[in-house]
């Protein structure tokens, strides 16, 4: 067992070849993985138990084949054969060897059954610890490049299947194997020195094969974590974009972009398969060298009447070797395995260990909030580089309403985006009723706002459940109130489970109404409108424009918008581009003032076809 935690073993095991990846060795994977493991102690030791038990009993056929032999040798050669003496050793032969068999198909059982049940918990307590830690993270960490939605869940459910692989490796196969090994060594050596060496120098030899062999399929393996999660990625962005590719005939392009990633998936699992193939060879030989040179060593020793060598021992020997060899016909499947979970192990603890990307949040929690915002000589820039604010100063006052305008990219969404903490400034100062937002405590502000998006996300769940995000305390009775203040309630009613219904089986303007739902349910003294009638046709439009406009009432509401109407009953409005704030004020004064407020709301008008319009309705 020294040679299987030496140096070369957890060199082995060892890998950094990216600067950018967690160092991680066995030592180390051991280390983190053992606090998932600890609260499953007693079935650690039951499974050690057992292991040592498995472990005895697997000596069993050798220590019986030595004596059988040695007996029946004994009763032919002796010239006073006797069939009853004959049969009494076969009895005694198969009583013993058909109640180790059930005795080893008991412990083999139990042993697998509470190591499995062991490597499912601890399954369970990584993916319960990793998704926790996943809901602490910043926006910034979901912004950057490579935590896209595909790559991240790869790296997530990946790193989860190969540690929990590797709990089951060494509580169910890797200790059992050399436990076995080690026993069998032992008894080799207690039989004949000489044959428990050659035995010994086997296991060296051994273990430096597969040392080489996993130094050359380190960085493949590393490789083919990136594939799986380009892959995966690629895979999604598909499915949800579908109706795109569609509509532009590029299915042909897709497959293609996919097909160059299988490729290379491809080209990858072959060098790693031509690799392991040589190896496997290699370590075969070195196997069977060893067994030929113990069945020569043996029967030589017993040619020349070494004392304590017999002809049972020659199978004796034979049978011990397989023990300890045994571990190397699994052995590199557990080292893949292994190998595999120090590689997605990188991935995985530097999402678990990542202190940096957790979302601040500061402790002040005063009641009530009034929403007072005050913006003082912000910038901005996203983890991909680009800066999207220059030097933003703003005062937006409780119980008014202000609207942001601007091109696509001015900036809007991004102050949204600070003022309810998804992101902090590169510099400059927010303040909340005079307190510093990042002095807030992050839940409590966030309790305080309700956010309306162009795109609500909708849950898998039914209607009810959906709009009761909004305030999971909420009743029946005040979910069906807040439907029908976002007139979504006679549709809904209209459904054959009605609130039961599938959310997501809803139609775009129908869920934008659900998420308006979940508004008018949480109730908040601060409102962000990003677009919230996009989606919706004009009737739509104008039903929930008066319900917003009824919740507006003595609210903080920041209301981003290209429709004239919902601009115009602003009282503050704050005109940007490019990130700047180029105008602000009343309305009606910018509008006079011309300016890129005005060039806004005329193309508005001109878009809308506004004096046909009017010429229309002043016709009937």
């Amino acid at each position: 067992m020294s040679f299987i935690f030496s140096t070369p073993f957890f060199l082995l095991l060892s890998a950094n070849d990216n600067p950018l990846a967690v160092c991680m060795n066995i030592i180390t994977l051991c280390r983190k993985i053992w606090p998932f493991v600890f609260p499953y102690r007693k079935l650690v030791i039951l499974t050690l138990t057992l292991t040592l038990v498995s472990s005895l009993t697997a000596q069993v056929n050798a220590i019986v084949l030595d004596r059988t032999v040695d007996a029946i040798n004994a009763l032919v050669g002796s010239g006073d054969f006797a069939w009853s003496k004959a049969v009494r050793i076969l009895t005694v032969i198969s009583i013993v060897l058909l109640g180790k068999e059930i005795l080893s198909a008991l412990i083999t059982f139990a042993q697998r059954y509470f190591g499995e049940r062991m490597r499912i918990f601890v399954s369970k307590d990584l993916a319960q610890t990793v998704i926790e830690k996943v809901l602490t993270f910043r926006m910034a960490f979901f912004s950057a490049g490579d935590n896209e939605t595909g790559k991240l869940q790869t790296r997530i459910d990946q790193g989860v299947s190969s540690l929990s692989r590797t709990v089951q490796n060494f509580f169910i196969d890797l200790l059992p194997l050399f436990t076995s090994a080690l026993l069998a060594l032992i008894l080799m050596f207690a039989a004949n020195v000489y044959v428990g060496l050659v035995a010994l120098c086997i296991v060296p030899v051994y273990f430096y094969i597969t040392y080489r062999q996993a130094r050359r399929l380190k960085g493949w393996r590393r490789e083919m974590r990136r594939h799986l999660e380009t892959k995966s990625h690629g895979i999604m962005s598909i499915i949800e974009s579908i109706n795109v590719i569609k509509s532009f005939n590029r299915e042909d392009i897709e497959a293609q972009k996919q097909l160059d990633i299988q490729n290379q998936v491809t080209s990858n699992q072959m060098q790693t398969r031509s690799v392991s193939f040589y190896y496997d060879g290699v370590k075969s030989f070195v196997r069977q060298v060893g067994t030929v040179l113990v069945i020569i060593l043996t029967a030589y020793l017993v040619l020349i009447g070494y004392p304590g060598m017999s002809i049972g021992k020659i199978m004796y020997h034979v049978m011990l070797f397989s023990n300890v060899v045994a571990p190397i016909t699994q052995l590199q499947r557990i080292f893949d395995d292994i190998n595999d979970a120090l590689i997605y192990a990188e991935g995985f603890f530097s999402i678990l260990d990542s202190d940096k990307d957790v979302e601040p949040s500061g402790e002040y929690r005063q009641e009530p909030v009034t929403g007072n915002f005050e913006i003082k000589h912000v910038d901005f820039t996203y983890p991909n580089g680009t800066k999207a604010l220059h030097d933003i100063n703003m005062r937006i006052e409780s119980g008014k309403i202000t609207a942001f305008v601007g091109l696509s990219g001015a900036g809007k969404s991004t102050i949204v985006n600070l003022l309810d903490k998804f992101y902090e400034p590169d510099c400059g100062e927010i303040t909340l009723d005079g307190v510093r937002l990042q002095d807030y405590d992050t839940r409590f502000l966030r309790e305080h706002i309700g956010i309306v998006l162009q795109k609500n996300h909708i849950f898998d769940g039914s209607i009810e459940e959906n709009i009761r995000y909004g305030n999971p305390g909420a009743t029946h009775e005040e979910v069906i109130e807040a439907a029908k203040k976002a007139y979504i309630y006679d549709q809904v009613m209209e459904l054959p489970k009605q609130f039961d219904s599938k959310a997501d089986q809803l139609s775009g303007g129908q869920q934008q109404r659900i998420a308006i739902a979940r508004l008018f349910l949480k109730n908040p003294p601060i409102i962000f409108l990003d677009e919230p009638t996009a989606s919706l046709d004009a009737i739509a439009t104008e039903q929930i424009k008066n319900s917003i406009d009824a919740i507006k009432r003595n609210r903080t509401v920041i209301i981003i918008s290209h429709s004239i109407s919902q601009i115009i009953d602003a009282d503050v409005v704050y005109a940007l581009k490019e990130g700047r704030v180029e105008q602000s004020g009343d309305p009606d004064e910018i509008y006079k003032k011309g300016g890129i407020y005005k060039d806004i709301i005329d193309a508005s008008a001109r878009s809308l076809n506004i004096e046909k319009i009017a010429r229309t309705i002043g016709g009937e």
